[in-house]
């Protein structure tokens, strides 16, 4: 979520990995919208390994999978009902995080001291 200068970003980590954040959420939705993997890389652009990368750290990262896949040459995903219920979940808390920093004195004052655009480099 982006105020004026300040962009604040949710991650929920499992080790080192991130669980779910805003481009995975987005690829949720748009596996979601698309029904498949390789629809939602090109809807994306992103590439198709990167895509599966994604779908199986989140896949790994939670009690059950997030996006359950086609076998067989079937072709086709779908996200789980678990998976609608972690999107869901995570966009609340974006929406909590967004409300939270609106108005607060802390971010008037960031927003006062930091430039539109930094100063050029210096020369040397």
């Amino acid at each position: 979520m982006r105020h004026g200068p300040l962009k604040l970003k949710a991650q929920l980590l499992c080790g080192d990995a991130i669980a779910i954040g805003p481009g995975k959420a987005d690829l949720l939705e748009a596996i979601d919208r698309e029904g498949s993997i390789s629809a939602a890389a090109r809807v994306l652009g992103i590439s198709y390994r990167r895509t599966w990368l994604l779908v199986d750290e989140m896949n790994r990262c939670w009690n059950e999978r997030l996006v359950a896949t086609g076998r067989g040459g079937g072709g086709g995903a779908a996200v789980t009902p678990v998976g609608r219920e972690v999107l869901a979940a995570y966009r609340a808390l974006e929406r909590a995080v967004d409300g939270a920093i609106a108005g607060t004195e802390a971010f008037a004052f960031l927003d006062r001291a930091l430039r539109d655009e930094p100063l050029p480099r210096a020369a040397g």
